[in-house]
């Protein structure tokens, strides 16, 4: 706020400023809030943990080497080792040194900084540092004190080429907002501020930011368009609307921006910059940002599936040999257990967890398998392979009988999945449920679906619900939400339906609670947040109300029918 303009004795800065140093003061923010105080110069760079750029001199079979870490926290770490190194902090001005007074509750030049390397508040300490990590920590800073000088200008090289190569590859959008704005200073200071790689980044900024009811928002990426739009031409198809005279223009356009957002090439820096392949993918976002996701390219699949081959007079703009692209990449990241991790192979072990040192975050070291993505592979390689018989039929067959075998391994004894990037045991088991329905697993002939679906019944509520909490994400256990939500119970009818629940009662009474939560202008309200990720950060989809809420609605119409008897 005070940098942003507004005035130390602004209302809303005072209050802001009592709340902070009634839980201590800036000494106790996150290792990540740390580093980005001491690039404001309001926070000494003594009181960060050492973040040695020399790790990417490393060969690169050792277990820890950088490139093994997950995606999101190498691309944060690449550019934050080159900062550190270099300690950049910005020019003291009359602003630093007014933030030096009001951030603490002591006199900062009488801090003790590096007593406050592992200082974290309460709370916002989610993943408190390992023994292991101290320790190493302990070797760090003992190292800090006598780094060699050219092997730390080397190491501070290599941050910046592969800064670069990520810039490159995503038309300086990079991977998120975090790495973004770090790469935005490392251009400025080595290429300057007249430079087409710092304008370029400047620029590049607003491809984050949007203005919600709340007000300025931040996006994850640059934003969520293909994951998006693919449930909403999935639910178009499967509600029965795709084919109406009222939505042609809607669907056509869906299918050509699919077209468009497919990723038709391997990144111009590949291998060389670590990356998965990404030709035939779909990203999360945009082709531009242009990460392979695997849940977002099953998703995509499906989408231009479905238009292409049940929309009478959909144009057919994706060819069936980039359909089979896509159908590559997704076999292309099967993990050995038979699950799928999000942006690429795990590559890591998992004991590298031990050396998380973002405190807010949980599992950020290194890829996991989830069963939300594992079962978003499954419903696609099952979709393309009614599509088409023959293309890569065996492996297509051997994969999905891995990942199904893994998926059965993933449910809790209880009956449901536990989700990583949704809220959480119904958005996943949902997924799962759509996953095995393809695969001819139904209530009536499987146990897992039935512990599924009965799950999910012994939670309805009074009135017709569901309601989950995003704490169950944080503690692994089921929370209630105080409120029932209607896109979490457009998730739990779906999977019902998807199991081939016998019963119509849970099911009339969800979409009934739906229905009566719409707005007279056919929307509804945003209620609580829908997504998650890193088991402690929760995100809003805003679209979710209308993408499943319809899709839900859409299947229930003919579900019921069926249950009933009658001709929908």
């Amino acid at each position: 706020m005070r940098v942003l303009g507004v005035k130390a004795d602004h209302p809303v800065a005072v209050k802001a400023r009592g709340c902070l140093h009634k839980l201590g003061g800036a000494t106790g923010v996150p290792s990540w809030g740390k580093f980005w105080l001491s690039i404001l110069n309001v926070y000494d760079w003594d009181g960060n943990h050492p973040i040695p750029s020399e790790l990417w001199l490393l060969p690169d079979w050792v277990p820890f080497h950088p490139h093994k870490w997950w995606i999101h926290t190498r691309n944060v770490y690449i550019p934050m080792g080159y900062l550190y190194g270099i300690r950049y902090k910005m020019e003291e001005n009359d602003l630093v040194l007014a933030l030096r007074e009001e951030l603490y509750t002591q006199n900062y030049y009488s801090i003790d900084w590096p007593a406050q390397r592992s200082h974290v508040a309460a709370v916002d300490l989610y993943t408190p540092h390992s023994s292991i990590l101290e320790l190493l920590y302990g070797v760090l800073g003992t190292y800090e004190q006598c780094a060699f000088p050219p092997l730390r200008r080397a190491a501070i090289q290599r941050c910046y080429e592969l800064v670069v190569m990520e810039d490159d590859n995503t038309d300086y959008q990079t991977l998120g907002p975090v790495s973004k704005m770090m790469n935005l200073i490392v251009r400025a200071h080595v290429d300057g501020r007249e430079s087409v790689a710092y304008k370029r980044h400047f620029e590049r900024r607003q491809d984050f930011m949007w203005l919600a009811r709340e007000g300025m928002m931040m996006c994850g990426t640059n934003g969520s368009q293909l994951w998006d739009i693919a449930f909403v031409a999935q639910a178009l198809v499967e509600g029965g609307l795709a084919c109406d005279e009222e939505f042609k223009d809607s669907v056509h356009g869906i299918v050509r921006w699919l077209d468009h957002c497919q990723i038709q090439e391997n990144p111009k820096h590949f291998e060389s910059a670590y990356r998965h392949a990404t030709k035939g993918a779909w990203p999360f976002s945009t082709r531009t940002q242009g990460y392979t996701v695997s849940d977002c390219t099953g998703e995509g699949l499906k989408a231009v599936i479905y238009i292409q081959d049940h929309v009478p007079g959909a144009p057919q703009l994706v060819s069936e040999r980039r359909l089979c692209d896509a159908v590559d990449i997704l076999l292309s990241m099967q993990n050995p257990n038979g699950g799928f991790a999000s942006y690429e192979l795990v590559r890591a072990p998992q004991w590298l967890e031990y050396l998380n040192p973002a405190e807010v975050f949980g599992n950020i070291m290194t890829e996991y398998n989830y069963p939300e993505c594992t079962t978003s592979v499954i419903t696609a390689l099952s979709i393309f392979r009614k599509h088409n018989v023959e293309y890569r039929a065996r492996d297509i067959q051997r994969v999905i009988t891995k990942a199904v075998d893994y998926v059965h391994k993933a449910q809790r004894p209880d009956g449901p999945w536990f989700g990583s990037w949704g809220v959480c045991f119904t958005y996943a088991t949902q997924f799962a449920l759509e996953s095995l329905s393809l695969v001819g697993e139904t209530y009536a002939n499987s146990a897992a679906v039935r512990r599924a679906c009965d799950f999910l019944v012994s939670k309805q509520r009074a009135d017709g619900g569901w309601g989950e909490s995003y704490r169950s994400c944080e503690i692994a256990q089921w929370v209630e939400h105080e409120k029932t939500q209607a896109v979490q119970t457009s998730w739990a009818v779906m999977a019902l339906m998807y199991g081939k629940y016998p019963h119509a009662g849970p099911i009339e009474r969800g979409v009934q609670l739906v229905m009566s939560r719409q707005q007279p202008d056919g929307s509804w309200p945003q209620e609580a947040v829908e997504g998650v990720f890193n088991k402690n950060v929760a995100i809003s989809y805003p679209n979710f109300k209308f993408d499943f809420t319809i899709w839900m609605l859409g299947r229930a119409h003919h579900y019921l029918a069926e249950l009933r008897g009658e001709k929908a």
